[in-house]
Parts: C-alpha cells; sequence; structure tokens
C-alpha cells in the first residue's frame, strides 16, 4: 500500500481529500504545516507528498527546497495542491522539482489520475532501469552502492541523455540532475560521463 502525506492548513480539505484517498486504497497520514511534515516524513517516509504552497512561516516552495537538499529525500514525488494558479507560480514550482501541479478548486479524481500516473511511470522506471543492468551483467556490488534514482539517471546517461534531457524526462530540475552525476561520478571514482559509461559498459 502506497504510503501518501498530505500536507495543508486547511484541515477540512484534508479530512474530506484523506477519505478519498483511503477509499481509493492509500495509506494517508497528514500534517498543517511544513515543520510538522518533515517531523512525520523523518519517522516514516512517505512515497508521495501532496503539499498547498500557500503556509503560514515556511511554504510549499520552502518545503520542496528543504526535501532537494537531504539525499535521502530528494527523490520522493511532489504535487503541489494549490489556489496559486498563475503561470509565473508554475514555472517555480516545476523548476523547483515538483512531479505535478494542480490548482484549486479541482477534481479528486484528476488529483487521483495524476498521482497514479506518477507511481506507473516511476514503476517502468525501475523495470527499464534493472533489465537495463540484468541484460549488461554490471557487478550487482557496484549497483548495491547506488541509489534507486541513482540507477535510473545512471541508465538514462548509458542510453546517451544528457543533463536537461535528463531533468525533462524525470519531470525534475536540470540542478537535481547535475548533483546525481556529480555523485556518480564521486562514488564510481571517475573524471567524466564518458568514463562513467565506458566504466559501467566493461
Amino acid at each position: 500500500m502506497k504510503k501518501l502525506l498530505l500536507v495543508d492548513d486547511d484541515q477540512k480539505l484534508i479530512e474530506l481529500l484523506s477519505l478519498y484517498l483511503i477509499n481509493e486504497g492509500f495509506f494517508i497520514y497528514s500534517a498543517v504545516n511544513v515543520h510538522s511534515a518533515l517531523a512525520l516524513i523523518k519517522q516514516d517516509r512517505p512515497d508521495l507528498i501532496i503539499t498547498d504552497i500557500m503556509m503560514k512561516q515556511l511554504d510549499g516552495y520552502d518545503f520542496i527546497k528543504l526535501l532537494k537538499l537531504d539525499n535521502l529525500l530528494i527523490d520522493i514525488p511532489v504535487v503541489f495542491l494549490t489556489a496559486k494558479g498563475m503561470t509565473y507560480d508554475r514555472i517555480k514550482g516545476y523548476n523547483l522539482g515538483c512531479h505535478a501541479y494542480l490548482t484549486k478548486p479541482f477534481n479528486p479524481k484528476e488529483l487521483l489520475a495524476i498521482v497514479n500516473n506518477i507511481f506507473n511511470h516511476l514503476s517502468l522506471l525501475n523495470i527499464n532501469s534493472h533489465s537495463y543492468f540484468a541484460k549488461k551483467s554490471i557487478d550487482s556490488q557496484f549497483i548495491d552502492l547506488l541509489t534507486y534514482r541513482e540507477q535510473v539517471i545512471l541508465d538514462l546517461i548509458i542510453q546517451g541523455y544528457m543533463n536537461k534531457e535528463i531533468a525533462i524526462n524525470l519531470n525534475t530540475s536540470l540542478r537535481n540532475v547535475e548533483k546525481y552525476v556529480s555523485r556518480l561520478l564521486g562514488k564510481t571514482k571517475v573524471r567524466n560521463r564518458t568514463e562513467l559509461v565506458k566504466l559501467v559498459l566493461e
């Protein structure tokens, strides 16, 4: 059962949305602000986060920035569910690395479709990544050193994708992809992408 964390200071919305998503087969827990959400995440890591943007003290933008700074949390998909519907707001959300942006008022069926689509996409990436590694018979000890997200990005690098293309493919920011590529280079002790691909394929 997938775990979803709802973060919104509108308690009534949380109650209604929780009931709907529970009926759709998800485990739901919630927080009314970013501080509470971060405390919950440390106790029990969610599979996906649905968060408002306009909240007191730290807002949704601050929240996603904090998640992206933590290597253990950087790959949690984030969906913004907010009344901020201007194009500028959407662009800012996507540039920060959100997976989807839905404006209030919204149809819960559309939110459900977005959530299911994200999980289906991640499952497909996982299958493709592991099947590629299996075909290439890469040392399992090396793969064990990599996080799931690093494996996915390594797979795309091997396929010839550039950082910008990987960012678009994974619906994340270019900066996040660059961080992952740097970590891959560090773990494999190579100097560039070419050496990385050569090492993996050999």
